[in-house]
């Protein structure tokens, strides 16, 4: 496929989890440890209250107190990308304007969506991009993902990148990824800066295949995604296969089984942080479910079973 060769980020930004204590409160020193385990790991930047942050558990001072947390501690090692998803675009532009003041590379933001019901018309959707476009000079990656029940079809997420500024990145989560991404690079061109995978890198080779230049995943082993992207990169598609082979196990059960709480246990597991638990009310792993996780894990000696001993 062909790719965009002036695209200002690419490779792998896997989503920092945000640690807590057990008894709910923020860990920030276990979020520092976090963040440069991942950078040590070979991090080519970092995602910060994503869903996979449990974003959704945070309130507005947690999220400024992380967000400035992080890109201070982090001092322009790697480009971070800072979630700023809200329903209201007035609100949303204000997050990411914030973001931007902090030093934010770029902003992810789902469209606008509230609960199982709750959407917008088509126009309302570009007008919403564009309202949060108006408001900084960074890149938007617009996240199309099941979650917002929002139908994004490839037309549209075109026509808002020729359209829109700053809408230039695209994370496709959704099924039948690859063929979206394949459908989305021939309809906009030069103005999809970034087609990227997401979803834990279940479909990441297909999604490669397809012309993704980027790879949203997990935070636990970017050291591993890393061997599929590079190789890939640089021409070695079946080095690249041969490492997905080897690494899809262990990806596969975090998007099956672990899910979003599978970074904080192998981190915890490794020694990276404290405290491996959910903000009440998400469940804690069930104990099987962890230790078929570390299992898996184990067999291929990731960074981050060593990064802590």
């Amino acid at each position: 496929m062909t790719q965009n060769h002036g695209a200002r980020y690419r490779g792998v930004f896997p989503v920092v989890p945000t640690t807590f204590t057990e008894t709910g409160a923020l860990d920030l020193a276990s979020q520092k440890r976090c963040v440069d385990f991942m950078i040590d790991a070979g991090s080519n930047g970092l995602a910060i209250l994503a869903n996979f942050s449990e974003q959704f558990a945070l309130s507005d001072d947690e999220r400024e107190l992380l967000t400035r947390t992080v890109l201070e501690h982090v001092a322009g090692r790697v480009p971070v990308i800072v979630t700023t998803t809200h329903f209201s675009t007035q609100v949303c532009a204000q997050r990411s304007r914030r973001a931007q003041e902090q030093g934010a590379a770029m902003v992810m933001v789902m469209p606008p969506y509230h609960g199982a019901t709750f959407r917008v018309p088509e126009e309302r959707i570009v007008e919403f991009y564009a309202g949060v476009s108006d408001a900084i000079d960074i890149p938007i990656m617009v996240q199309d993902a099941p979650a917002s029940g929002t139908v994004l079809s490839a037309g549209l997420l075109a026509r808002m990148a020729r359209e829109i500024e700053q809408v230039a990145y695209f994370k496709i989560e959704t099924p039948g990824a690859a063929s979206k991404l394949r459908e989305l690079i021939r309809l906009g061109g030069d103005a999809i800066e970034g087609p990227w995978d997401g979803e834990e890198a279940i479909t990441l080779m297909a999604d490669l295949d397809a012309g993704a230049t980027g790879a949203m995943t997990g935070g636990a082993y970017p050291d591993g995604i890393r061997r599929i992207v590079d190789a890939y990169a640089t021409g070695r598609r079946d080095e690249a296969f041969d490492h997905y082979q080897q690494w899809l196990p262990l990806i596969n059960y975090e998007n099956r089984q672990g899910g979003i709480l599978s970074a904080k246990a192998l981190m915890k597991e490794g020694g990276v942080i404290d405290c491996e638990a959910p903000r009440h009310p998400w469940p804690a792993m069930h104990p099987a479910t962890r230790a078929g996780l570390i299992e898996i894990a184990r067999r291929l000696d990731p960074m981050v079973l060593r990064w802590g001993q």
